[in-house]
């Protein structure tokens, strides 16, 4: 692949990110603290959950991509590895929302310096060996991955009662 090929890629990838991320901010931004804590449909998801929910799996994006340590491990366990109300809620809804916008600045910061060839590398879950086999494991594959994430996300919102 040509190097403006793979330009072309990674920047149409990492526009989708930032729209994609950017509705869900808007979206978040729009839902007041008492309708982050309403079931999107009896028995299902709130605002509240998938917020945390995102802004753990964004996070732990920084060590797969091989780009620092995560802020946000303590969200792993209630936003990740529980569902919605399994344990009492970790964070208040104020400092859930600042952690979106601290992960999204950090994540937006690396993005923007890594070039090209850096996003066809390897992430971290890959090992070398793997990688040789399956080029396709790479860094892009990650943020793709992830921006297609967000989008699930928000169209599970769009369901929320208005």
């Amino acid at each position: 692949m040509t190097d403006s090929a793979s330009q072309i890629f990674v920047t149409t990838a990492l526009k989708s990110w930032n729209v994609w991320t950017g509705r869900a901010a808007k979206l978040f931004d729009s839902l007041s603290d008492e309708q982050m804590q309403a079931e999107i449909a009896p028995g299902k998801n709130r605002p509240y959950y998938l917020l945390g929910h995102l802004v753990a799996v964004d996070d732990a994006m920084i060590p797969q991509l091989r780009l620092g340590e995560p802020d946000y491990t303590h969200l792993r366990a209630p936003f990740i590895d529980s569902p919605d109300k399994a344990v009492t809620d970790p964070i208040p809804v104020a400092e859930l929302r600042q952690a979106w916008k601290i992960v999204h600045e950090k994540l937006n910061a690396h993005f923007e310096q890594l070039s090209p060839s850096e996003w066809l590398e390897r992430h971290s879950t890959v090992s070398e060996e793997d990688f040789a086999k399956e080029p396709h494991r790479n860094r892009l594959a990650i943020l793709m991955s992830r921006t297609g994430h967000v989008s699930y996300h928000i169209g599970q919102l769009m369901l929320l009662p208005k």
